[in-house]
């Protein structure tokens, strides 16, 4: 861990702290490494030389994830490796600590940090930029916790693509009727981009592996999706909605609408309409909340859904009743923890989406060094080129400057051309083309590989207890025989 980063916390409980020395070279703490944290360190870095700024950035992860690729990650039309970015690779001449910030105390600026291994550590800055992102909204829904898995990151979106496969491969060899219907029974909690793309990547696949099973036939899956609003994908219109809807009804998707999920424990699915099934995979990805440690463990102002408050400028600030706010000096904030107001569209905020976390990113690193230099700041401001999703292999849709609307493999192909433009780093944008060339050449690769998330389960199994291990039942026999045999 770089001497020059961290700040010690602890001291001789006999002798008086020492007085810090101010630092030759201001640091800036980058709390989070995704698409936020990523961009801001690497413009701070291309803007700023080393004697002007020291840059630390600090994840519990070692990479950026770039969630929009994470359903075809799912489905493997990608490689897990290539929709993550290296921060060792990509944040060249920047500090990274892997560790979970757990602690904001702005008014000290000090930040404290939770690592995987050992005790808790402190770090001091003299500008904070706040990119934590958000984490999965759940509701206090009975076996939720229990029997879900969520969508938010490489791992789970890869668990999900290894447990459809792994029942599928469990089914074709069950006889039990019943047994069969629960495992070839998908269900999906959400019909916001993340959810539809999921489900609609995943069922591409799944249908498309049924090629390999001689028993199961595309029509034993069953794929629900269960949506609280009255419609899906409410980032499109509702007429390219409702086309994606009805297209997604055509391949057997089963929609239940303006309906909650009420329960489901042991798999067996309650919903708030009074339907009931059961299922062995339940996929929750019903939105999003900022992550709560700006709002739980930090001094930093935020609104009532926990969002850190911004100026438009990206300073963050105490907002008073009127919606004017006063900066809070030397912190910064943007991207899914951020309530960043829509300079194009008064009232409302930014959403929380990739394309304007990037740019955020952008003019916030911008401004932060526009006023180290002792220049004006600039006001965010984006107006958004559209928006783009796919629905499967070669079927998407897609609404583009404000008149221009794609459906099928069109939608799909700009879906793919954004993305990977905005992909970082050139090697993982060329590692993703190859791979999309790959499989159209030779076809998807289907292949479960559960053992992934349990690795070290069949050694287990295969090792012998070392002697005078045995139990105490066994002993007790042993014992009996060995009076037994002295008789």
């Amino acid at each position: 861990m770089p001497q020059n980063v961290l700040s010690s916390d602890t001291h001789a409980q006999d002798a008086p702290a020492p007085t810090p020395k101010p630092r030759k070279v201001p640091r800036v703490v980058v709390l989070g490494g995704g698409s936020v944290g990523l961009y801001v360190a690497r413009r701070l870095r291309k803007k700023l030389g080393k004697r002007e700024a020291a840059i630390v950035v600090v994840d519990p992860r070692p990479y950026m994830t770039y969630a929009p690729f994470l359903p075809e990650a799912g489905a493997g039309s990608i490689d897990a490796r290539d929709v993550v970015a290296p921060h060792r690779r990509a944040l060249k001449g920047i500090d990274v600590l892997q560790g979970k910030v757990v602690g904001v105390a702005h008014g000290d600026k000090k930040i404290t940090i939770h690592p995987e291994e050992g005790p808790d550590y402190e770090v001091s800055y003299d500008q904070l930029v706040v990119g934590l992102g958000s984490v999965s909204r759940t509701l206090p829904i009975p076996g939720l916790a229990e029997n879900a898995i969520g969508f938010k990151n490489v791992e789970e979106a890869i668990a999900v693509r290894n447990h459809v496969l792994n029942r599928m491969d469990v089914a074709s060899s069950t006889w039990d009727a019943d047994l069969r219907k629960r495992m070839l029974t998908f269900t999906f909690v959400g019909g916001g981009f993340a959810g539809i793309e999921a489900l609609a990547e995943i069922e591409d696949m799944a249908r498309y592996a049924t090629r390999n099973y001689p028993t199961i036939d595309p029509e034993d899956l069953r794929f629900v999706m269960i949506e609280g609003a009255g419609r899906i994908l409410p980032e499109v219109s509702e007429p390219m909605g409702l086309w994606a809807l009805e297209e997604m009804k055509k391949r057997g998707i089963e929609f239940h609408l303006n309906t909650f999920l009420s329960s489901c424990e042991g798999g067996h699915v309650v919903t708030s309409t009074g339907v009931e099934f059961d299922t062995e995979t339940i996929v929750w990805t019903a939105g999003v909340k900022a992550n709560p440690v700006i709002k739980d463990h930090s001094d930093l102002p935020v609104d009532k859904m926990g969002r850190l408050t911004v100026l438009p400028t990206l300073q963050v600030a105490t907002m008073g009743e009127d919606g004017t706010g006063e900066v809070v000096p030397d912190a910064w904030g943007a991207g899914d923890c951020a309530a960043v107001p829509d300079v194009l569209n008064p009232g409302q905020f930014c959403p929380p989406n990739a394309q304007h976390a990037i740019r955020e990113a952008t003019q916030l690193a911008d401004n932060m060094v526009a006023q180290l230099k002792g220049q004006p700041v600039e006001e965010y401001k984006h107006k958004s080129v559209g928006v783009v999703a796919s629905l499967g292999l070669y079927k998407g849709v897609a609404e583009l400057f404000g008149f221009l609307k794609l459906r099928g493999p069109l939608a799909w192909l700009a879906h793919r051309g954004y993305h990977v433009m905005a992909m970082p780093t050139g090697n993982r944008k060329l590692r993703i083309m190859v791979g999309w060339i790959g499989q159209a050449v030779m076809g998807r690769e289907i292949v479960s590989l559960g053992s992934l998330h349990d690795p070290r389960d069949e050694f287990r199994q295969a090792s012998v207890p070392p002697k005078g291990s045995s139990t105490k039942v066994e002993q007790k026999a042993e014992s009996s025989a060995a009076r037994a045999a002295k008789g």
